[in-house]
């Protein structure tokens, strides 16, 4: 049975989504502050996470990278502007709803996710096998652990940041389209105008500035991005 922490301040939110899933087959836990939600997160395994973002306590925004390393996170929120949908994303949440929202359409994607997290976890299984490091110039990435080292220096990546990387770094001088690059981390079909992608190569770069190696990654004009 999926275990799901909801992370939400309204209680009779909170307690119509716990109903609604636990209606469906779900064991669910509730948080009704960010600081809770966080408490939560580090004492239990979750499958999935739901969380709002105007928490007390601790802001959701500042719960994703955390929840995100770890299990697939779907944010829920009142705000609907496009800047907060991309520092969401970008920080790595793997979906996000706008309340308010249908209940059935929210069942529909928590399965999306948790059937891609299996997939995904068997084709590591398959492809990546314990222990396996990349190495790419200054360049290692452990998969296992998710951790990345650029000259020396540890870089902390979101999850798509670093499934972004390890896409390129396992087929070196290779051009991936925008497309290829974002079917590949979020598994579902890419949006034309979505800016993701650019987003989340620009948060990358930044990161490694400091090493000296965000030249590695290039802008192939009209095509996409390469390693270099």
């Amino acid at each position: 049975m999926k275990h799901i922490l909801i992370v939400e301040d309204d209680a009779e939110n909170n307690q119509m989504l716990r109903e609604y899933l636990e209606s469906h087959g779900y064991t669910c836990t509730q948080a009704f502050s960010g600081s809770e939600g966080k408490l939560l997160f580090s004492m239990e395994s979750f499958d999935l996470v739901l969380l709002d973002l105007m928490l007390p306590g601790i802001a959701g925004e500042e719960l994703v990278s955390i929840f995100a390393r770890k299990t697939p996170v779907i944010v829920l929120s009142a705000k609907s502007e496009l800047d907060s949908k991309v520092n969401v994303l970008s920080a790595g949440a793997d979906d996000y709803i706008c309340k308010p929202f249908d209940l059935p359409e929210l069942l529909v994607r928590i399965q999306v996710q948790l059937r891609r997290r299996t997939r995904d976890a068997g084709g590591r299984e398959e492809t990546l096998p314990e222990g396996r490091i990349y190495q790419y110039r200054e360049w290692i990435l452990n998969p296992d652990t998710l951790e990345m080292q650029a000259c020396g220096r540890q870089i902390i990546l979101t999850k798509h940041e670093f499934l972004i990387l390890e896409l390129l770094i396992r087929n070196p001088k290779r051009v991936f389209s925008k497309q290829m690059i974002y079917e590949y981390v979020w598994g579902e079909d890419y949006v034309a105008d979505d800016k993701t992608i650019n987003v989340h190569i620009s948060n990358i770069r930044a990161k490694l500035k400091e090493s000296g190696t965000d030249s590695y990654l290039q802008t192939v004009w009209g095509m996409g991005f390469k390693l270099c």
